[in-house]
């Protein structure tokens, strides 16, 4: 398993190792124990999401769920390739406002680690595209969220991306007001 660092420490690209032969190929996707030998402790794991967008160029979000059920998020891509993005919302943090996006693919394994606290959104790079993802704390509808996808210069590499209705009404950054009070 291989474990690097992103701009913003919190965040970090996990990539479990990929054992295989002609037959295709067998990985750990999520190993506690092989994360803490690494030197990595992450959060329990309460609810797994998997969702599939059709349309190169769909974008969700930038969501996130407000304490007291914010989630920390273990993100991989189950098919096809996305760009997946984490915006830190800490008041406080000294990267408040910053953002980190890597790339994930079926083919590359890579999975992003967003610590509660953080917005997360992806666009999808290829069709009939999924993301599964494990997260820290059940979903509650009243501590639903999203900010507006274009209000942080995130360079998404679409000019008209496929958006919900409630991604595109969502309030930009400078004028909505994080519930994370303090650095996570």
């Amino acid at each position: 398993m291989r474990i690097e660092p992103t701009a913003i420490p919190d965040v970090l690209v996990i990539t479990p190792a990929r054992h295989g032969d002609a037959r295709g190929f067998f990985s750990e996707s999520w190993n506690r124990r092989a994360l803490e030998q690494a030197g990595v402790s992450l959060p329990e794991f309460v609810q797994d999401n998997h969702s599939m967008s059709s349309a190169i160029g769909t974008l969700r979000g930038l969501h996130y769920q407000a304490p007291p059920h914010a989630q920390g998020k273990l993100v991989r891509c189950g098919r096809g390739r996305l760009f997946d993005v984490a915006v830190d919302a800490r008041i406080g943090s000294p990267t408040y406002g910053q953002w980190v996006g890597e790339e994930l693919s079926f083919e590359n394994g890579r999975q992003l680690w967003i610590p509660a606290g953080f917005l997360h959104g992806f666009v999808t790079r290829e069709p009939d595209t999924e993301i599964v993802y494990k997260c820290t704390d059940h979903y509650n509808r009243d501590a639903d969220g999203a900010v507006r996808w274009d209000s942080l210069g995130i360079d998404w590499g679409v000019d008209a991306p496929v958006l919900s209705e409630k991604d595109a009404a969502a309030p930009a950054f400078a004028d909505w007001t994080s519930p994370f009070g303090g650095q996570a």
